[in-house]
């Protein structure tokens, strides 16, 4: 058999041909930097996690990119093959958050330098590694060059030493001359790494306290990292505000008030653990206004896929966006593929897909079920007394005429012969909530929301007062005028608005008063 070769155009499949969003980059070059933090915990050289840190820096003027952090950094004597080998990474794929060997690769298909930067502590080198993505991509592209995947990468790196301090331990990649914009949108790359990087909750996030007691009380440890964006330090996007309408117009439809814990095992085994939030669920989150909308997959406290990942799960695809939450993967098996989209594919993976379409097919499902057919009894409940206050100040300030009266009480009669129907609903509602702690807070938590108190008492239409019109104020006017106006009236409530129609009722009877 002949030597295989492999050629050239497989360092773009593992670039820019890899992945559909180019922000790839920054997950893949975080997730090493936390990789390199944590072995320098575990080596002495940082007494933990938080001493650690990852800072990014986006230089849209520079059109340049930086990456840094201080964790164990490389030995001088293995940058040639540690930083050169492709796909020949010696992470176990179990602890480690990136363990492939080719996610540094990523930022070649979107500049046209890529520096690598490091250093080791109790060694006074720095080893810079340079690679030429700008000559990669036109030996790439040559048809003429006939050059395998090795000979093309040896051909456009290079490398040089620098003296260092002896204490220095740290890791920096550059991109210079990015091509692509959305790489170098600030707010952008904010929004994506808020909610894929593993990175803390605000404090500002109330319920941080109760998710972190949850892990505490299951022995479970998320990583969490100090990463830093030009100078800001990132946190997750989560809070208990749901909005709708544009990021710069937008207003409250809803919040959380609580948060409920996920405990997913096969047999004895955790498999993986989660939260989502309670709210009225008043409608599926829009996307623009609620960025951390979904529930999300997470390994090693990374985001796997994106908001959409688990639609497919759900008994009806708006189920999903519902609810803010996380599902942390924690089981060995759980590995993400290459694109860290999902998981690859193994028996646990499916044992793992069954559970949760058996949680979002009866829980996820009947909450916001249960919670749209409470809030109709309820508002079909304290109709009634809606309408009732109308007619009152309708009574005090008269009637435009007497069709308008007759259409108000008929109204009146008909919403509660509903409120009546809807209070067995709400009853049976509360029956079929009451054996499940979780239906059954959301249940009273809409009901709280509305004023129920006058739900059992027996509400009439005043019929015993004279009636009075608006027209009989109108002094200027005798009565022949006044039954007129009132005629006038009706055809202003038949062709107007009730909005436009009451404003030109107001200014003629300002005229005749």
């Amino acid at each position: 058999m002949r030597d295989i070769r492999i050629g050239k155009n497989v360092i773009e499949a593992l670039t820019s041909g890899m992945y559909e969003d180019a922000r790839f980059i920054y997950r893949e070059y975080i997730q090493n930097a936390a990789d390199s933090i944590d072995k320098a915990v575990e080596k002495g050289i940082l007494k933990e996690i938080h001493e650690g840190s990852i800072h990014v820096t986006i230089d849209k003027t520079e059109r340049k990119i930086t990456i840094e952090d201080n964790g164990t950094g490389i030995r001088s004597d293995q940058v040639p093959s540690f930083l050169g080998n492709i796909a020949l990474s010696e992470k176990d794929g179990t602890r480690e958050k990136g363990f492939r060997g080719i996610g540094r690769l990523g930022g070649l298909g979107y500049c046209d330098r890529l520096v690598y930067e490091t250093s080791f502590p109790g060694e006074t080198i720095k080893s810079i590694m340079t690679w030429d993505a700008k000559d990669l991509r036109k030996k790439i592209d040559d048809p003429k060059l006939d050059l395998d995947a090795a000979s093309v990468i040896n051909s456009i790196i290079k490398l040089d030493y620098n003296s260092e301090a002896e204490n220095e331990h740290y890791f920096k990649v550059t991109l210079e001359s990015v091509k692509n914009d959305d790489l170098l949108d600030k707010e952008g790359i904010e929004d994506y790494l808020s909610m894929v990087a593993p990175i803390p909750f605000a404090n500002s996030f109330i319920f941080k306290s109760k998710i972190c007691s949850g892990l505490q009380k299951e022995g479970l440890d998320i990583d969490e990292y100090r990463i830093f964006l030009n100078t800001d330090q990132l946190f997750k996007a989560y809070a208990t505000a749901i909005y709708k309408g544009t990021e710069t117009n937008k207003s409250r439809i809803d919040e959380l008030f609580d948060v409920e814990f996920i405990d997913i095992r096969s047999g004895d085994e955790s498999i993986a653990w989660g939260w989502y939030g309670l709210s009225k669920f008043e409608s599926q989150m829009p996307k623009k206004s609620n960025p951390a909308r979904g529930i999300r997959l997470r390994k090693h406290n990374i985001q796997i896929g994106s908001e959409d990942t688990l639609i497919r799960l759900h008994k009806e695809q708006r189920g999903n966006f519902y609810f803010f939450g996380e599902i942390h993967c924690l089981h060995p098996k759980l590995i993400p593929n290459a694109r860290r989209d999902y998981f690859k594919d193994n028996e646990l993976l499916k044992v793992f897909e069954e559970k949760l379409v058996a949680l979002f097919h009866t829980k996820f499902y009947k909450l916001y079920h249960i919670a749209n057919d409470t809030k109709n009894a309820c508002r079909k409940i304290v109709r009634p007394t809606e309408i009732e206050t109308k007619l009152k100040e309708k009574s005090k300030n008269g009637f435009s005429n007497k069709e308008e009266k007759e259409k108000f009480e008929k109204e009146f009669i008909e919403a509660v012969e509903t409120a009546n129907e809807n209070k067995i609903v709400l009853e049976k509602i509360e029956f079929r909530t009451k054996n499940d702690p979780v239906l059954s807070k959301v249940y009273e938590k809409i009901v709280d929301n509305f004023d129920m108190r006058n739900e059992n008492r027996d509400i009439k239409p005043g019929t015993n007062t004279k009636t009075i019109f608006r027209t009989n104020k109108l002094s200027k006017l005798n009565k022949s005028e006044q039954k007129f106006l009132s005629k006038v009236f009706t055809v202003i409530d038949t062709v107007l608005t009730p909005d436009l129609a009451e404003n030109l009722k107001q200014k003629i009877e300002d005229e005749f008063k």
